[in-house]
């Protein structure tokens, strides 16, 4: 009986069913418009943020992007899933289609490399990433996105290069549960699990990868 169910359910994600409209493709250059007006100042004409506090966008998996904006947008008066004054005013105005653009500019652009500043934590922050903490029931960083940090399409983000003071405020956010848009509370359980000096190390080891 699994089996019949698990084969229903591929012939169904294989073979869409008759009637349904195909899924509009994104406008990169309708992203580049968009993203000129609103995003430039903050994250940069091409993605590349020039500031820290800030994220890097450029490379960034388009779903990942897609889901980030939505869920800074209140929807039906309710709180948005990712609360942020500034984010949530500028994803306000923000069609379906505008956000699925936007994503799939950014998306093309090449992200610039970081570099790890920290030489006495590297041993620590490549620990984390590779291989986790069996003891504290860690999970390796690299399992969900990648051993370079490139992530997983539609699933996990890139994180290769990002900031060092961006990825240790969002994992100490996650951690005090002040940022709660992860699928199923994954990213809040791994990051209840770390202290100050890991999340630091790790996230100095992530701007280094490319």
């Amino acid at each position: 009986m699994r089996r019949a169910w698990a084969l229903v359910g591929f012939l169904i994600c294989a073979f869409p069913l008759a009637g349904a409209e195909p899924e509009a493709k994104a406008d990169s250059a309708k992203g580049q418009s968009i993203a000129n007006k609103a995003c430039t100042a903050c994250h940069g004409a091409d993605g590349n943020s020039p500031t820290p506090a800030n994220p890097k966008l450029a490379g960034q998996i388009p779903e990942y992007t897609q889901k980030q904006l939505g869920n800074f947008k209140s929807v039906q008066g309710k709180k948005a899933d990712r609360e942020n004054p500034v984010m949530g005013g500028m994803a306000a105005g923000l069609s379906a289609e505008d956000i699925r653009d936007v994503a799939a500019y950014f998306a093309a652009q090449s992200p610039k490399p970081g570099a790890a500043r920290h030489p006495e934590t590297l041993a620590l922050g490549r620990k984390i990433w590779r291989g986790g903490d069996m003891a504290k029931g860690l999970p390796a960083c690299a399992g969900c996105h990648g051993a370079a940090g490139a992530g997983l399409p539609a699933q996990y983000p890139r994180l290769a290069g990002q900031y060092p003071e961006y990825t240790e405020a969002q994992l100490k956010a996650f951690r005090a549960g002040e940022r709660r848009n992860d699928a199923n509370k994954v990213m809040q359980s791994i990051a209840a699990k770390m202290s100050d000096p890991e999340i630091r190390a790790v996230a100095d080891y992530i701007s280094g990868l490319r």
